[in-house]
């Protein structure tokens, strides 16, 4: 959890804009007062020049408006942008079952009740993601208590849904509607999902519910979700279709002298018509995500915060991550990787693409990703386990002699090969050292072999995996293959 001075973010009330000179509310002060110009474009990807950072390199004087709207799939007929209507990913019956997985871990860990307090969660457990707070106890109905908007998480959820009410009442409504949790001697062991709620908020909950023992939920309830239904799976399916069309459509328009940028809103508006929500729901603390990364050369080797193999330059230090307005060149790893989110599910997918050819050292790695991936899908079955299959990419790394590159490269590598998939885009399982409980049927992972060059860029795979009862099904419908564009493919002259 975060500390409550990390949330509030200052220590005194803030002095008054009525009496305080609002000249500095107006303009930020001088780094360096003789020279702020450098502060107002993206710092250089290439040391000898500037200027293609700060606006997209022409790719033909007299006329780029195939590179500001997205050219129609079909002339005659833009009907297949439209999106679909929304599915609910989940019914009455499907959302017990959740409920009553959840209570068997609860039994397991001696918890007498769980309070869902984050958006993902309600949404998971009861069909709306309206503000509010999930009571789950240990044996019987849940119970919603929602605060805004209570007309719609009515309409939507698929439990008990009433009021919030007063906050300091909180409590009381628990102990009224929970007698046997609540009127003991004893305080009542509830859990949370502690590792997403916010320190200022868990005190709230501790002033409010004073008959509470606070316990970590946070690993049950992942658990809980690691294993996916049929209808969560047929969510996933639909992004997966999307992306695919997506794609398809942004290396068919890929041109030399287009920026990362442009690619990426070419991309980006086909799954937005198509039904992606524009965002991917990440749980780590103050970890973001676009739609992904859509970024070549040196810029795609570029390292963040993010927590990835691969980040992107970005448009600046206020988003130091995905794509950049560096325009794309010739002979360059193109790096796409693309989520896309329908109806709360996401896939996680990545293609290498170059205009040209790829130098051999990129393509060797590409070829080991690709072999890598081969591997590992045949180690993919319940029963295995997740660190065993990130050991196993070391060492298909190490052998092609590729290992200071894998991941990430130097400090920047990450420690994973692949992680669970869903509503957010890292969920349970990872395949990381420590992750020692089995794969089940009904698990869903992305698996990402990638590997990094400083200077040059990045090149690697990324499929998402659906376990099943006897092996593994491939969700990616995007051909795997490096997307080598000729001149005349890439709208160049040929």
């Amino acid at each position: 959890m975060q500390q409550p001075s990390e949330l509030t973010g200052q220590s005194e009330p803030a002095e008054s804009f009525d009496q305080a000179d609002r000249s500095d509310l107006t303009a930020s002060a001088p780094v360096r007062q003789a020279d702020r110009s450098d502060l107002t474009a993206p710092a250089p990807v290439r040391q000898a020049g500037r200027s293609d950072l700060t606006a997209p390199a022409p790719v033909r004087p007299a006329d780029r408006s195939d590179l500001t709207a997205p050219a129609p799939v079909r002339p005659a007929d833009r009907s297949d942008l439209t999106a679909p209507a929304p599915v609910r990913p989940a019914d009455r019956s499907e959302l017990t079952d959740r409920r009553i997985r959840l209570q068997r871990y609860m039994e397991r860990e001696r918890l007498d009740g769980c309070l869902v307090t984050q958006n993902v969660g309600l949404f998971y457990w009861t069909g709306s993601m309206q503000s509010g707070y999930l009571f789950i106890p240990r044996s019987g109905e849940a119970t919603y208590y929602v605060r805004k908007s209570l007309a719609r998480a009515q309409n939507e959820a698929e439990v008990r849904t009433v009021e919030l009410g007063s906050f300091r009442q909180f409590g009381d409504k628990l102990a009224a509607d929970y007698p046997e949790t609540f009127a003991g001697e004893t305080p009542a062991a509830i859990g949370a999902d502690l590792d997403v709620l916010p320190a200022q908020l868990y005190l709230r909950l501790q002033e409010a519910i004073p008959r509470a023992k606070w316990a970590d939920a946070s690993a049950i309830m992942r658990k809980t979700r690691s294993v996916k239904s049929e209808a969560e799976v047929a969510a996933i399916r639909r992004a997966a279709g999307v992306a695919a069309e997506a794609l398809a459509e942004g290396l068919a328009r890929l041109r030399e002298g287009m920026t990362e940028l442009e690619l990426m809103a070419i991309i980006e508006g086909v799954m937005r018509r198509k039904g992606h929500i524009g965002l991917m729901r990440m749980r780590g603390y103050n970890q973001e995500i676009m739609t992904g990364v859509v970024a070549a050369g040196e810029a795609a080797a570029t390292p963040t915060y993010f927590d990835g193999p691969a980040g992107g330059l970005g448009l600046g230090p206020a988003a130091p991550q995905s794509s950049s307005t560096r325009p794309i060149g010739r002979g360059e790893p193109i790096l796409l990787d693309i989520g896309c989110c329908v109806d709360g599910y996401t896939i996680d997918q990545t293609r290498t693409a170059v205009i040209g050819r790829l130098p051999e050292e990129q393509r060797r790695a590409y070829d080991t990703a690709e072999a890598m991936l081969r591997k590992i899908e045949g180690m993919l079955r319940p029963g295995e386990i997740p660190e065993q299959l990130y050991l196993a990419a070391l060492e298909e790394a190490r052998a092609a002699g590729l290992a200071g590159h894998f991941m990430g490269f130097g400090a920047d590598q990450v420690k994973f090969l692949g992680h669970g998939i869903g509503l957010e885009i890292d969920e349970w399982p990872v395949l990381a050292r420590g992750f020692a409980e089995p794969l089940e049927a009904g698990m869903v992972l992305a698996i990402e072999p990638k590997f990094t060059w400083p200077g040059v860029g990045v090149v690697g795979i990324e499929n998402t995996y659906l376990i099943t009862a006897d092996g593994f099904e491939t969700l990616t419908v995007s051909p795997e293959r490096v997307y080598e564009c000729e001149a005349s493919e890439a709208g160049g002259r040929p």
